[in-house]
């Protein structure tokens, strides 16, 4: 398990300095290279990183936050080793108070639902230190999978429990910065008063959120867990076929996950080719910072790339959201948990994720079925 890279939560809370100490150290940092331009839709249409921290300096009216997908291609692919993205994160966060917030109602909404009571469950068993956090989407997409990793991180981790719950990354994302460190306090404070220290991930914006601002707990991936054990998986034997690889852009820095990821898919048998944009310099599936709520045209943008750089090749991709925003896009995209569970099946198109409302009564059963395996001390 590894350690987050930040331990307290209220050094988290902080901004990182003020908006134009920000947006002097763009103007100073940039080359003006146009290496990040090259890739990005939301910097073809407002120019170069330190041409927009100048012109904040200036007065000028400043761009459309909420038009970025906060996918960091552009700090990955700097050559000067600036974070564009945590200032337009900033950005979003000092114009989070003005935000019209019905555009973004059907996220925030999923959101709310997803630490409401109905939806929500704290299995946690006697002596239990580690649990699963399944996130929101994929218990909800894909119920039998997630059931699926449940059992398999069972048999690795004594006294597993499981947690259904929101990490708030929506609002996170969105800016509402007070009302998520006050979400996700919660959550944090409720785990560590429970005796929890180690918390397992399906879904890549939850490690995000945990790694950057749990205090006290560590957090890994169930990808990292499974390939650990590889041997012991017993994977179906498939036909040996090339697949490509969309890597969720909240884990481009992740050398770990990714590696992980890549011996679970060649553990099947399969052959990966790597795209253009992989690993560091992944692209977004069109998910990022709720865009499409707004800016439709800029989300849609990143799906067009991918299935350029896909081709004819299935997609496989370990991230829900990822998988439903790519297939929507056109392209044949296979989630892992999917490809582990039941590889043949997963290959021919036979699985076919569920939608709304579908995926609420998936989430009601599959609560059921783990309250019914786990019998923990506490609901």
């Amino acid at each position: 398990m590894k350690k987050p890279e930040t331990s307290l939560l209220g050094a988290n809370t902080q901004s990182k300095g003020t908006i134009n100490n920000q947006a002097q150290a763009l103007d100073e940092g940039c080359t003006r290279c146009q290496a990040c331009i090259s890739h990005c839709a939301f910097l073809q249409k407002n120019g170069m990183p330190g041409d927009i921290g100048a012109s904040l300096l200036a007065g000028e009216a400043p761009i459309d936050p909420f038009a970025c997908s906060l996918c960091n291609l552009c700090t990955a692919v700097c050559p000067a080793d600036i974070d564009p993205g945590a200032f337009f994160l900033e950005l979003r966060r000092q114009a989070a108070d003005q935000l019209p917030l019905k555009p973004y109602a059907t996220i925030l909404g999923y959101e709310q639902r997803g630490s409401s009571p109905l939806f929500s469950w704290y299995g946690l068993p006697t002596g239990c230190e580690t649990v699963f956090f399944p996130g929101c989407s994929l218990p909800g997409t894909r119920p039998e999978a997630t059931w699926w990793l449940y059992r398999q991180l069972s048999k690795q981790v004594p006294h597993l429990g499981v947690i259904l719950d929101c990490c708030h990354k929506p609002s996170h994302d969105l800016g509402r910065h007070p009302f998520f460190v006050d979400q996700f306090k919660a959550i944090n404070d409720r785990l560590m008063t429970a005796g929890v220290r180690q918390i397992i991930v399906a879904c890549p914006n939850c490690y995000k959120i945990f790694q950057e601002y749990a205090s006290g707990i560590s957090v890994s991936t169930a990808w990292e867990l499974l390939a650990e054990s590889l041997p012991d998986l017993h994977l179906s034997a498939i036909t040996p076929v090339q697949v490509t690889l969309h890597d969720p852009c909240p884990l481009r820095d992740n050398q770990d996950i990714q590696q992980a990821v890549r011996s679970l898919i060649s553990g099947q048998g399969l052959k990966i080719r790597e795209m253009r944009h992989s690993k560091k310099r992944t692209v977004c599936c069109g998910e990022g910072g709720s865009v499409g709520s707004v800016h439709p045209e800029l989300a849609s943008r990143w799906g067009k790339i991918r299935r350029q750089e896909a081709g004819d090749d299935p997609v496989i991709t370990y991230c829900a959201g990822c998988a439903g925003f790519l297939s929507r896009a056109g392209i044949k995209t296979i989630h892992l948990a999917d490809l582990l569970a039941n590889p043949a099946k997963a290959l021919s198109g036979k699985i076919t994720a569920s939608r709304p409302p579908w995926t609420y009564l998936n989430r009601i059963f599959l609560k059921k079925r783990l309250q019914r395996a786990l019998r923990p001390d506490q609901d």
